[in-house]
């Protein structure tokens, strides 16, 4: 994406104040902090260390986990170009390192792309074993979707993540639990189940390629992100 895509969105007055700070900040270089190498390379270093082991279907649902956080984190981007107030949640901080996204910095998404091996790791081996009634995939889906909901509600309240808007706040904790975080886990646990690599690493393609696609025609052609 241009390094500034969106910041024609500055011009409009209706533009929250946290959100004026994230897109004065979307993207600069100077923003750069050394941090961000060392978590880059531990997390390099877990999926290096899960091929080696042969877990390739740890790997592959991982970046599945990581690709549905990038899905929803352009469609958030392109929501503050509709609203023209503000993202359904946004990233103003000073402390990242860099900005990809008015709700996505480099360390979030450096976060999710572990999260991701994490949620994998946890599940059962039998694909069929119940935890108190429910399929271990389904309940882990939303064990695990809860608990982010309960994170971000905690980075809201200590002002690192924003809501700005009416129906995206923690009086309507269901919907960022249902669009926020159910479909990462159960994308990602469908993809680790699936019994042939060929069909996991298609799958990821298909994932991957969608970003991408929405990324060029929304970022590069229509300069939304």
């Amino acid at each position: 994406m241009p390094v500034n895509s969106a910041h024609h969105l500055l011009n409009n007055p209706e533009l929250t104040e946290n959100t004026i700070q994230a897109l004065n900040n979307l993207r600069n270089p100077e923003m750069f902090k050394w941090h961000s190498i060392p978590i880059f390379l531990i997390v390099l270093y877990i999926y290096i260390n899960e091929w080696s082991k042969n877990n390739k279907s740890v790997v592959i649902a991982g970046l599945a986990f990581w690709t549905m956080d990038l899905f929803n984190e352009i469609w958030n981007s392109i929501a503050l170009h509709f609203t023209k107030t503000a993202p359904v949640w946004g990233t103003p901080g000073n402390d990242s390192a860099f900005i990809l996204l008015p709700g996505l910095n480099i360390e979030i998404s450096l976060m999710f792309a572990v999260f991701g091996i994490c949620a994998v790791k946890l599940l059962p081996k039998d694909k069929k074993k119940k935890i108190l009634g429910i399929n271990n995939r389904i309940f882990m889906a939303f064990f695990g979707s809860a608990s982010a909901v309960i994170i971000e509600i905690l980075l809201n309240l200590s002002g690192a993540l924003t809501w700005e808007l009416k129906y995206w706040n923690i009086k309507f904790p269901y919907l960022i639990f249902l669009a926020g975080y159910l479909p990462f886990f159960l994308v990602a646990y469908f993809v680790y189940d699936m019994d042939n690599i060929k069909k996991q690493i298609l799958t990821l393609g298909v994932l991957l390629g969608f970003d991408c696609i929405l990324i060029f025609i929304f970022g590069f052609i229509l300069k939304w992100l």
